[in-house]
């Protein structure tokens, strides 16, 4: 493995495929299964480090395709590099751009060398190559970073969806051969869609390079739950049992605990703070609009078993007057609740599998048949 970077496997439940452990990187350790706050900008929205810390959060992901445009790798790199421009001291993540530049359809042409696009910032020509990618990635600095990838629609053909899962593959022996820092993990991507022997084959070839990790991409992309649940059980036990193993753009209840129960150990979702941007809360698996009349009157915690400076300090009654007040310090207290919400969801799911207690405990969240949380999007 990648010096600086190491899997141990601690704990793993009999009845089912999830397992407890702990990541290795240069920046710390992560104790998976874990929810990784996404910081797309090199910040989580409305929140500081320190209030991050807080949630308990210990990895933390930015992207290279908004950095690339704003404000560029040079001045991240200029400013010590990543987790120095943030104030981050822990453990971080970059996805590769892929996703980003899939959202982008109606703006870029995609070849064999790679993506042509326009910025949506300035209308600026815009090339990503498997290179480029690693290359500004390289330069950023995070502890892990994440092969270029293409990641076909949902819906796609066969065929459509065949190319793109080959292309990823030919991408990733030329993000490989570019990658330039002993000190970052280079994790592969498998794709292809809905099509399980094509997961199934695309797993055992990402497997062939020994990679330091490997996620899952290509769900949550309009896809109905349940076959994103079909994708993470079929493909998660495919992968290195010596490895992590990270679900790409998932963070619910019953999608985490599902995927752990598969195998799954690291997530990452922007959910927690765009709902909040929204005046909604994320308590134990249900999701609250606080402009709802309810609330208005209501002096009680969020959560009266949460431990998050939130719901120490401030009723439901005074978060609903920020939100209606339109006050961005609603969008402040509500990130920090959902953050610690899914943290302490992923903590106490791995103390469980220490335990030997998830099948008991979490398992009416494995029936995808109950409707107990909301889809990514």
């Amino acid at each position: 493995m990648t010096a600086n970077f190491s899997f141990e496997c601690i704990a793993q439940c009999n009845q089912t495929k999830a397992r407890a452990g702990v990541f290795y990187t240069p920046h710390g350790l992560v104790e998976t299964p874990r929810f990784m706050p996404v910081g797309t900008l090199a910040n989580v929205k409305t929140m500081t480090p320190a209030q991050l810390k807080e949630t308990g959060a210990q990895m933390v992901l930015s992207n290279t395709y908004h950095l690339h445009l704003q404000p560029g790798e040079a001045i991240v790199a200029g400013g010590g590099g990543l987790h120095k421009f943030m104030g981050w001291d822990g453990p971080m993540l970059t996805d590769s751009g892929g996703f980003q530049v899939f959202s982008l359809s109606e703006m870029r042409t995609i070849t064999e060398e790679g993506v042509t696009f326009r910025s949506p910032h300035d209308g600026q020509i815009i090339k990503l190559t498997p290179e480029i990618s690693i290359e500004i990635q390289n330069t950023l600095g995070a502890d892990v970073i994440m092969a270029f990838d293409e990641c076909p629609p949902y819906p796609a053909t066969r065929t459509e969806v065949e190319a793109a899962t080959a292309r990823t593959y030919r991408w990733l022996e030329r993000c490989i051969a570019a990658h330039q820092r002993q000190d970052q993990a280079l994790f592969g991507i498998v794709q292809g869609g809905v099509y399980l022997d094509m997961r199934a084959q695309a797993a055992s070839n990402l497997a062939s390079f020994d990679l330091p990790g490997y996620a899952i991409g290509g769900v949550s992309v309009g896809e109905p739950p349940e076959l994103i649940h079909q994708i993470v059980e079929a493909t998660a036990p495919l992968l290195p049992h010596h490895k992590p193993r990270y679900l790409m753009g998932v963070g619910t209840y019953q999608e985490m605990a599902i995927a752990i129960a598969s195998g799954i150990d690291l997530f990452d979702c922007v959910i927690p703070t765009r709902w909040a941007r929204h005046g909604t809360a994320m308590v134990q698996g249900e999701r609250w609009n606080l402009k709802n009349s309810r609330f208005r009157e209501d002096y009680t915690p969020l959560d009266e078993t949460c431990n998050c400076y939130t719901c120490q300090n401030f009723s439901r009654a005074y978060l609903s007057h920020l939100v209606r007040s339109q006050e961005i310090l609603a969008y402040t207290l509500l990130s920090i609740h959902n953050i610690t919400e899914l943290i302490r969801f992923t903590q106490k799911i791995r103390q469980s599998i220490i335990n030997g207690t998830f099948a008991t405990e979490f398992g009416h969240w494995l029936n995808p048949n109950n409707q107990l949380s909301v889809s990514c999007d």
